[in-house]
């Protein structure tokens, strides 16, 4: 089984030689992890005989440590309590330099068009990720991404995978450039399915487990999507748009006229103007419609068929959260942010699964994700940032957001 864990093998493996590691290049068992519990017994030398050993490991493994203080009121700080403060600064994860993180960035279906991942296939490990990726998913993953049509591609039960497998493709370019780049990141944001290649990217989920969840997911958004015509529109929102307002007519124009499923809401949060409406196809022909008396400007329909993040996705909720129950999810290497929450992953595998099952069906927060991510004190460097595989995208959202983070932000 393929583990992707490039901080913790990068620690152990200076001459670190690509993003994908795991039991194949490795030679360790499929059992093997970092979370396994470690006592002090196990650091002992076993050809050093003493009489005073075991005392000692008695010692060890009762002394108190600093992560079993539950109350942290005694601890000060130089800083006002409403001082902001960098988000990475007490980085716990990974102990890098402020002048040398990095944060990942990994795109959402819809970014990729057939023959986008030719480039990546010089690189040793992709066409091994593709094969893998194809065993797991029962169809030629890379036949399809690289010959098409694209409107199968477009399809969300081959976009999915192959958008996550394409991301990991361009880790491979990222990490045969700029090594340093992947060893030393300690933040990754995923947009919608992203997040799971950013579980996969930080170890927190194995390639192939990874790979076949998304496979679930992805077929099963796309049974959601036919139950009803449904779809996404992306609009620029001037000061006089009411989102909220926006919504409700719409909601009550589909159901005036016998719409099956009445549903319309904001479920991506790109960006201050910037906001994704998903819903039934009478809700989004409303807003189109009406946009300039409601406020909206640069109307565009996304290229994909499902109402994404809406209660329109309740069928994918059932096949996607039983397979994530079977899936393990460890804690990540890094900080990963959740879409439904707009928080960390912490080491509460049941809560942090809650999140990504709902994901499905709740708005993406994608705008409150960066502003956490890149919030820092005037004067304070900003991290480099990576774009993996959107061609752009995400570094245009993000400079919407905010202009000196995406000045340091490059595509792959």
């Amino acid at each position: 089984m393929w583990q992707y864990s490039p901080h913790v093998w990068a620690i152990f493996k200076p001459s670190f030689s690509g993003v994908v590691r795991g039991v194949r290049s490795r030679g360790l068992s499929s059992s093997s992890s970092s979370s396994l519990p470690i006592s002090s017994s196990d650091f002992i030398y076993k050809d050093v005989e003493t009489k005073d050993q075991p005392e000692v490991s008695k010692l060890l493994d009762d002394a108190a440590s600093f992560s079993e203080i539950g109350n942290a009121e005694w601890a000060t700080t130089p800083y006002p309590a409403s001082a902001m403060t960098d988000p990475l600064a007490g980085c716990s994860k990974r102990k890098v330099e402020s002048s040398e993180r990095s944060i990942i960035l990994f795109p959402g279906q819809g970014t990729i068009k057939v023959g986008d991942v030719k480039p990546y296939l010089r690189f040793p490990r992709v066409k091994e990720l593709y094969q893998i990726a194809s065993d797991i998913l029962g169809y030629d993953l890379l036949k399809i991404s690289m010959r098409g049509p694209q409107n199968v591609l477009d399809r969300t039960e081959f976009n999915q995978p192959a958008t996550v497998v394409s991301s990991l493709a361009a880790l491979e370019k990222l990490q045969e450039e700029r090594p340093r780049a992947v060893e030393s990141c300690v933040a990754v944001a995923g947009y919608s399915v992203g997040e799971l290649t950013a579980l996969i990217f930080t170890g927190a989920m194995p390639y192939e487990e990874g790979i076949r969840l998304v496979g679930v997911r992805a077929a099963s958004m796309q049974a959601a999507s036919e139950i009803t015509s449904q779809g996404m529109l992306s609009c620029y929102c001037t000061p006089t748009a009411k989102v909220g307002s926006i919504c409700q007519q719409a909601q009550k124009w589909a159901m005036d006229i016998g719409a099956a499923h009445p549903i319309c809401q904001v479920a991506v949060y790109m960006y201050t103007q910037g906001k994704v409406f998903g819903g039934c196809s009478e809700a989004l022909q409303y807003i189109e419609k009406n946009c300039r008396g409601l406020g909206l400007r640069h109307l565009k329909r996304l290229p994909v068929t499902g109402a994404f993040h809406t209660p329109l996705m309740e069928g994918a909720l059932k096949p996607f959260t039983k397979a994530l129950m079977d899936t393990p999810l460890g804690e990540p290497s890094a900080y990963v942010y959740s879409n439904f929450s707009a928080s960390t992953y912490t080491n509460n595998e049941k809560l942090n699964k809650k999140y990504l099952s709902r994901q499905i069906v709740s708005p993406v927060k994608w705008e409150q994700i960066m502003h956490k991510l890149y919030e820092r004190p005037e004067g304070t460097q900003f991290p480099r940032s990576f774009d993996m595989g959107s061609k752009g995208t995400l570094k245009t959202i993000l400079k919407n957001i905010n202009a000196k983070a995406a000045d340091s932000c490059y595509a792959y």
